[in-house]
């Protein structure tokens, strides 16, 4: 045992010297060393960080210059006031608070239907096979390689002879804009979640069977737990994407009052003699608050969606 002890104090006795001698080396280390290393990463970042906050204080200026113009928002804050803020949110002839409103009622409910009904459909490609499968899941990409921009006529005149039809799905309709919204963006989700599906073994699909389970209750009660980083990165993207999406909205709401929040945002600057650029970027940054909020409370899901949709096979 002593002779034990001796070799782990000889040890330590090493290491703390082999340690003295190897920090004045760390701190001689010279300035262009450090920067070939990690110092050209810290100037990127500090770059990159300029560029993409500028734009964010150049917008909250504006919305902040209370003469309601762009002429003296280039000195950022030189004039400071609510005005801006206070006037789109009181003036009858601007229905922002209905704006707002109709913006996070469309992007939720298609949120959560695009999710519930993309995730039943990858996980039908992903587990079963049946005919046309294969053929299925190549129509998906095909279609999504046409921008929707093609299909805004079509669109326009189907809409319009279903509202003869069926008024509450028809054109001007909010229930008619989101159902557009659904099978727009479904492909392209359905592909994503099918390969994130095709991640998680198939031999807990087979276990659950052996107990007796069968699709509906593996689906539910197996998959969609694991499977919730994707279903978050999903969501997210599918919730920016409504709140900034113009064409199909400007063509499918006609009311004011049932318009979103871009297409009522746009009207205020479309005259160039009388834009009213200060309530224009306070509306703008009001419209970035619910994305934020969405974003923070999914960011824990989404960085495992991503960096595990990379990593797997």
């Amino acid at each position: 045992m002593t002779e034990v002890r001796l070799s782990h104090s000889d040890q330590t006795a090493q290491s703390t010297t082999a340690a003295a001698e190897y920090e004045p080396t760390q701190r001689r280390r010279s300035f262009g060393r450090w920067f070939a290393d990690t110092g050209w990463r810290h100037v990127v970042a500090i770059v990159v960080s300029i560029f993409a906050i500028f734009p964010l204080l150049y917008v909250l200026s504006a919305s902040l210059n209370p003469q309601g113009t762009l002429t003296g928002s280039n000195q950022l804050f030189s004039a400071i006031g609510i005005d801006s803020y206070v006037r789109i949110l009181t003036d009858p002839q601007i229905p922002y608070p209905m704006w707002f409103l109709n913006t996070i009622v469309v992007a939720t409910v298609t949120g959560f239907v695009m999710v519930f009904i993309g995730a039943l459909a990858a996980y039908a490609f992903s587990r079963m096979r049946f005919a046309g499968r294969r053929v299925g899941l190549i129509t998906i990409v095909v279609v999504q390689m046409f921008p929707q921009l093609l299909a805004v006529v079509a669109i326009f005149l189907m809409m319009s002879t279903i509202g003869d039809w069926f008024p509450a799905i028809g054109l001007n309709t909010l229930s008619g804009l989101i159902l557009i919204y659904l099978g727009g963006a479904l492909g392209v989700n359905t592909y994503l979640m099918y390969g994130f599906f095709n991640t998680i073994p198939k031999e807990l699909d087979e276990a659950a069977k052996i107990d007796g389970a069968g699709h509906a209750r593996i689906f539910f009660t197996i998959i969609l737990r694991l499977v919730a980083p994707i279903l978050a990165v999903v969501g997210l993207l599918s919730f920016i994407g409504i709140v900034n999406e113009y064409v199909i909205a400007s063509v499918m709401l006609i009311d004011p009052e049932k318009q979103t929040l871009v297409v009522g945002l746009t009207k205020l600057v479309s005259n160039p003699r009388y834009a009213d650029w200060s309530a224009f970027s306070a509306g703008a940054v009001m419209a970035a608050i619910p994305v934020v909020v969405v974003f923070l409370l999914l960011q824990k899901y989404i960085v495992g969606g991503l960096t595990a949709g990379a990593t797997k096979g």
